[in-house]
């Protein structure tokens, strides 16, 4: 009889388990720092119901964040590349933890594993697609104005009116803003589990937590774009 051993199988567990770890916590850190983005963005989003001054106000003061002791836009410049790389990071982080648990799955398991996830774990990886081509559209149309009918000429604040006075492109948003939404509150429990500041008495508690920010985000993001497609601001 001849043994044949897989050479993954060689691995030691301690290593495997290590670099696990550390992809998780990878994940659960980036994720952080992208949820805080998030929070900070719908607060200036809201700022829309203020009108097209006050908005367009809070559009130039993020560009000019930290003068005179920083020139130009170097802040914003700053955190767009902290959040490149946080993005990057988590991307490549759940790219390599859902490979890694791919490879060491046993066939047989696969339907009983499938069973046991949540809606919003087993819809992660396309849900994080789609939110990867909702924003590289969101930044063509709001940011760069590339795809906005006001063109990159245009004051902040006319060019979200012109964006989501589409129905299209505010059907796009609140489907991409409510898969962020499943995907944050997800997300954020595991990301406690990971960072070791959940158990079994406290899940109950991390449980709606998560699902309260998520939904919180959710609707946040949500107000502008149909405020505008109804009317409400303008």
């Amino acid at each position: 009889m001849v043994t044949v051993t897989d050479s993954t199988q060689r691995r030691t567990p301690k290593a495997a388990k290590t670099t696990s770890v550390f992809k998780k916590a990878v994940m659960a850190i980036s994720g952080i720092i992208l949820v805080l983005y998030l929070i900070a963005h719908m607060i200036g989003n809201l700022k829309a119901f203020a009108g097209a001054d006050e908005f367009n106000h809070y559009s130039e003061w993020l560009r000019t964040i930290g003068n005179p002791a920083l020139p130009g836009a170097t802040t914003l410049w700053l955190i767009r590349i902290i959040l490149l790389v946080a993005v990057v990071a988590h991307i490549w982080a759940a790219v390599s933890l859902w490979r890694q648990a791919r490879s060491a799955r046993p066939e047989r398991y696969v339907t009983k594993k499938a069973v046991a996830q949540s809606y919003a774990s087993r819809t992660m990886r396309w849900g994080g697609v789609i939110i990867l081509a909702f924003i590289i559209f969101h930044l063509l149309d709001l940011t760069l104005g590339a795809v906005n009918a006001e063109g990159s000429d245009g004051e902040p604040f006319d060019r979200m009116l012109a964006s989501f006075q589409n129905p299209v492109v505010t059907l796009f948003y609140a489907i991409s803003v409510i898969l962020v939404g499943m995907h944050l509150r997800h997300g954020i429990w595991s990301a406690t589990q990971t960072l070791g500041q959940s158990n079994r008495r406290r899940e109950v508690t991390v449980n709606y937590a998560a699902t309260a920010i998520a939904t919180i985000l959710t609707v946040g993001f949500l107000l502008t774009p149909f405020s505008i497609l109804f009317g409400l601001i303008d």
